[in-house]
Order: structure tokens, then sequence, then C-alpha cells
């Protein structure tokens, strides 16, 4: 039977890049120079630090500048607030989100089941919803809702099968 998956994942190149091309903006820019402004990877996400809380929102600005122009959602990312982290030093955390929580796939779920003209089932898949349906016309309405929708989540569909 033909299914899909329905994720919420990153392309993990393009994060890359743009982190990369933020970093690198950062060590050209005037505004920036002579200043600890820096960007670093960690699990979660992201942290900027710098010297002031004016220059961390101003690198928040930069990367999420460059997540547009990489054309990544900005729902991937999740900003803290700015803490001082001891001396003269800012920080903020980014978290940058992967997967789809339980409370958005029991919604996405139940957004497919309320399609009645739909004949397909979803069904959660630790951090993804599967969806089969014996006609792949119904999985592609399936997907033509749900990009109706407006989530706070990205939603991509991959591993098609049939």
């Amino acid at each position: 039977m033909p299914s899909f998956d329905i994720l919420s994942e990153p392309d993990s190149h393009e994060v890359k890049n743009a982190v990369d091309q933020a970093t690198r903006e950062l060590s050209q820019r005037f505004d920036f120079r002579g200043t600890s402004s820096e960007i670093s990877t960690n699990d979660e996400g992201f942290e900027l630090k710098a010297n002031s809380e004016d220059r961390v929102k101003a690198i928040w600005e930069v990367l999420r500048d460059k997540f547009v122009k990489r054309k990544l959602s900005l729902k991937f990312l999740e900003d803290k607030e700015v803490l001082p982290a001891g001396g003269s030093t800012y920080k903020m955390s980014v978290v940058l989100k992967k997967g789809i929580d339980k409370e958005h796939a029991k919604s996405l779920v139940q957004i497919i089941k309320d399609e009645k003209s739909l004949k397909v089932t979803a069904s959660i898949q630790g951090d993804a919803v599967r969806v089969t349906g014996k006609k792949k016309d119904d999985l592609q309405e399936v997907m033509a809702v749900l990009r109706a929708k407006d989530f706070d989540i990205e939603l991509s569909f991959g591993n098609f099968r049939e």
C-alpha cells in the first residue's frame, strides 16, 4: 500500500550553510569588528554570544536573515531570552526544532481523520506521522489539505512508497 511520512526536519546542509554565512558576515561587518561576537553550535541548536545585549539581538537578526535566504523556515528556530553570561558578555540560546511532538502529531492525525472523503489511515511513528492509503491520489490530497493549514511547526513530506 502507498504511504508517506509527515516530518519536521530542516535540511542539515542548509542549516550549516546558513550558520557559516552568518559567521562570515559577523567577521566582515564593521559594527561587529573588535567585539567578541560569535555563533556556536551545540546539541540543541545554537548559542549567540556578544559583549552587549543589543549585539546579541543583532546576531539573531543576521542568523534569521541567513535562514530566510537559504529558504529555511523560521519555524525551525525558537529563541530564548538574552541572559548575562558573566563578565561583560551576554548570550542567547536558539533551539533548532526537529521532529513532531506528541501534541502536534495528535492534531495532524485528527485533521486527517476529520477529512471523511479521504480513505487513508494515519499513525504516529516516533517523531513522525505515517499516512497510508490504497490510492496515491488520496495521499496527495492529504498533502494538499495539510499544506493549506497553518501550523506552528514546519511540515515536510518524505519516505514516499508505492
